[in-house]
């Protein structure tokens, strides 16, 4: 099998050798290009890259010119690009691959099918169905790579051994993970609305699921993750002295607050939270067009509500002072999202009137959040009856029509009916959105549009080692 791993890299370079490695000594009979993007590091990663492009013949690397972070929702649609190999993989640095795992990921894969490989991770994190802990190591310094490998390909006996939870493939999906470049591209890979990281990997396998890609774990071939150390916990793991590990710092406040922004996009896109059952193969509850009509408009209110909904009728004052506070925080057009309500414009299929006696309650709030499921249960007897109206705590429902449109989200940029289309087309476009919004934020006078660097190649590795950009 020729397989192409994809692998971002942003200050971690001592994961990025430690994987490295593991991957070229287990890696068996198959070809296995590597291909690294350096993150605008600052610990000698793209150094490292053009060492190991100059003795490496299948190791490939690209570098993020641009002095701000773009993010592996961007580089791996990068990196995939470059790519040489028809199969890829999501592989991030804190892996060890396992022997025998790329032979489990050829006995499985087929076009239509994504194969996750078995996490082994230390006890950093709750156990769950999907994953195997066990403590070999908690960074590659003090990773017992024998002792692991004896366990590993060993025995199960009373002294131990890797004993799969389960007697056969499951279905799920999570990193690494395997697939053909042909469904990648068919759903135009992920969506920059999550860029740079966070809620990227729930959006694409939505939409593989809803493309009709087949998700297959396998327990034959593992992966050992050091687990969360890029953004997340940047300062890495540690162990107490009675031998209990954890992390050394709390989550940073990069990856804080960019989890709140894309938690935001992702319900902004898909009108839930993510969801995913025990073994995490998607959970996909219907979209339908919801809009939200306040009578009471406060700006903690529109806050609130305004990603439940695919259009916000709010009042005049609210509107200005919202878009200056959360339209930096995506590339949806809220301005197009945030109207006034006419009942000579279009309706919404749904339209949820709040505040009809001037109160809002927790309980009300929950209802907005699954509103979506509380129709779909009821779908039957309510698409015989349209339009219909109905009460629900505080809120009145106007039901004039029932469409679930989670095909047009398929694809990137299928967002509804252009009420919700990005205010920047493509990821060209976004990269300057970035720069300009880093421009600001940081007083950066770099010119990004030398073309002594842009689309220009690496000196030293003619053709390879490719800066990109607009």
């Amino acid at each position: 099998m020729k397989i192409s791993l994809i692998q971002p890299g942003r200050n971690n370079l001592k994961y990025l050798k430690w994987s490295y490695e593991s991957i070229r000594r287990n890696q068996g009979n198959h070809t296995v290009e590597i291909c690294v993007a350096d993150d605008n590091s600052t610990d000698g990663t793209w150094k490292w890259a053009q060492k190991m492009m100059r003795k490496d013949p299948h190791f490939i690397a690209i570098k993020n010119p641009y002095g701000v972070r773009l993010g592996h929702t961007i580089l791996y649609d990068e990196l995939v690009k470059v790519s040489s190999h028809d199969i890829c993989m999501i592989y991030h640095a804190d892996m060890y691959l396992c022997p025998g795992a790329l032979d489990a990921i050829e006995q499985n894969i087929k076009e239509g099918t994504i194969v996750s490989l078995t996490r082994i991770e230390p006890p950093l994190h709750p156990d769950g169905p999907e994953k195997v802990i066990a403590d070999f190591g908690i960074e590659p310094e003090e990773f017992r790579e024998r002792e692991f490998l004896k366990w590993f390909e060993g025995p199960v006996d009373s002294t131990g051994g890797y004993q799969p939870k389960h007697d056969g493939p499951t279905e799920g999906i999570f990193a690494p993970w395997a697939f053909y470049k042909k469904d990648f591209q068919e759903i135009n890979g992920h969506d920059p609305l999550f860029a740079p990281q966070s809620k990227e990997d729930s959006d694409i396998f939505n939409r593989f699921q809803l493309n009709g890609v087949k998700f297959t774990q396998t327990w034959e071939g593992c992966v050992y993750h050091m687990t969360c150390r890029g953004s997340r916990f940047a300062d890495g793991a540690k162990r107490n002295p009675d031998g209990k590990v954890f992390m050394k710092n709390r989550e940073t406040d990069e990856w804080l607050a960019q989890n709140e922004r894309s938690t935001r996009n992702f319900i902004r896109k898909w009108g839930h939270f993510c969801k995913h059952d025990n073994l995490m193969k998607p959970i996909i509850p219907p979209k339908f067009e919801i809009g939200i009509l306040l009578s009471n408009c406060t700006l903690e209110l529109v806050k609130l509500l305004e990603p439940w909904c695919s259009i916000l009728y709010t009042c005049p004052n609210t509107v200005d002072d919202y878009l200056f506070e959360e339209q930096s925080n995506t590339i949806v057009n809220l301005k197009e999202k945030l109207q006034i309500y006419s009942k000579d414009n279009e309706q919404p299929d749904i339209l949820i009137q709040v505040n009809k006696d001037n109160q809002f309650t927790n309980q009300d709030f929950g209802y907005i959040q699954q509103m979506p499921e509380i129709i779909n249960n009821d779908i039957e007897n309510l698409s015989k009856e349209l339009p219909c109206e109905f009460e629900l705590g505080n809120l009145k429902i106007t039901i004039n029509d029932i469409n679930n449109i989670n095909d047009i989200l398929i694809t990137c940029g299928g967002l509804l009916k252009n009420k919700m289309e990005p205010d920047v087309e493509g990821w060209e476009t976004f990269v300057t959105y970035l720069k300009n919004k880093a421009v600001g934020e940081k007083g950066m006078e770099e010119d990004y549009n030398d073309p002594k660097t842009i689309g220009s190649n690496s000196v030293e590795n003619p053709g390879r080692g490719k800066y990109f950009g607009v």
